[in-house]
């Protein structure tokens, strides 16, 4: 069994995914379209969301994340979650921790905590909230 992420975009999924293959070093595997979809003429989606993304996935190394587009009718703000990387080491951790936030809202900088050697929050430029932590020293 393995746990995946989906995140929900309004919107902003191809452009996110591409932001988090550049940070994360992932691959992404597919951005399938609504327009391409078998049956789109009969879902409700307006003519200007068809080239929006109805599923994405990327792999970075052996993890999988998933995302998006919902249309307004079915998008909620991201909350009571955040996506948490465990980084391998702080130099990782914190490398990843400055490449995601950029743009983004810090709730708390990455530094060392009571459990790990180095930990982070913050919201992405797309919503999304994250969690940095390496619990090794390394």
């Amino acid at each position: 069994m393995q746990f995946n992420s989906y995140l929900h975009f309004n919107g902003q999924c191809e452009e996110a995914f591409k932001f988090y293959e550049k940070c994360l070093g992932g691959k992404i595997d597919g951005l399938f379209r609504y327009e391409a979809a078998p049956g789109t003429e009969g879902q409700r989606v307006p003519p200007d969301w068809r080239n929006k993304i109805m599923h994405a996935r990327m792999t970075v190394g052996e993890q999988v994340l998933m995302g998006m587009d919902a249309p307004s009718e079915r998008f909620h703000k991201p909350q009571g979650f955040h996506v948490n990387i465990a980084a391998n080491d702080v130099a990782q951790g914190k490398k990843i921790f400055d490449a995601l936030s950029e743009k983004g809202n810090v709730v708390m900088p990455f530094g060392p905590t009571f459990w790990a050697a180095g930990f982070g929050m913050f919201t992405d430029r797309f919503g999304i909230p994250w969690m940095v932590n390496c619990e090794n020293g390394a």
